[in-house]
């Protein structure tokens, strides 16, 4: 693994990681992943090779895997504990290492993050842009929480550990060959598929 660059990344490789990995179970919320994922795919098509973006133990590729049992799936996670649950996982590519430093290898149809980007340090957003956009060979999928303009929450005790901004429309003034397909929320209150009041937005890269 290359050597960090934010105190982010050192953040969760160590005990704090360690402990967001096993209080979040695989099958944690799984009927509420698959329902956000089923609409969100619902908007495309011919998606046969999808990667996640800090996966931590793969719950949201399990969902996709429901949903695109024929698909390719990939992961890129920072954490050691995490990338071990991963690679328990029979016919799932693991990049064990920062999404910072990751250089893609080939395109993929559908690239997405689910509360990451939120972890990220502020001054290398754009980096990770590039990535996601270098990466993509036609969808984008951002789900984080959704502020309009950046700011820092406290988190769990700890701070700078969590922004909040419009992901989505910073990744679109970026690059003007992307376009904004649909997007959603998905509220913690919901009767039949809670989840942790999460936007969605799905980008379209043009060619």
């Amino acid at each position: 693994m290359n050597r960090f660059k934010t105190e982010q990344e050192k953040f969760w490789t160590g005990q704090f990681g360690n402990d967001y990995t096993d209080r979040n179970p695989a099958s944690s919320n799984m009927g509420s992943r698959i329902a956000l994922f089923a609409d969100i795919l619902s908007r495309t098509r011919s998606i046969n090779k999808v990667i996640e973006f800090g996966a931590n133990i793969g719950s949201n590729l399990k969902a996709l895997y429901q949903l695109l049992p024929q698909a390719e799936l990939s992961a890129i996670e920072i954490n050691d504990k995490a990338v071990y649950e991963l690679n328990k996982w029979k016919n799932l590519t693991v990049y064990h290492e920062s999404i910072i430093n990751f250089e893609p290898d080939y395109r993929r149809d559908l690239v997405f993050t689910s509360g990451v980007l939120i972890h990220i340090n502020p001054d290398m957003l754009s980096d990770v842009y590039e990535r996601l956009y270098n990466t993509s060979n036609r969808y984008i999928c951002i789900i984080e929480y959704y502020n309009p303009t950046p700011v820092q929450i406290t988190y769990r005790g700890y701070s700078d550990k969590l922004f909040k901004r419009d992901f989505a429309g910073e990744l679109l003034d970026k690059y003007n060959n992307l376009r904004l397909i649909d997007y959603g929320f998905v509220y913690h209150r919901d009767t039949n598929f809670p989840l942790d009041d999460l936007t969605w937005f799905l980008i379209e890269k043009q060619p």
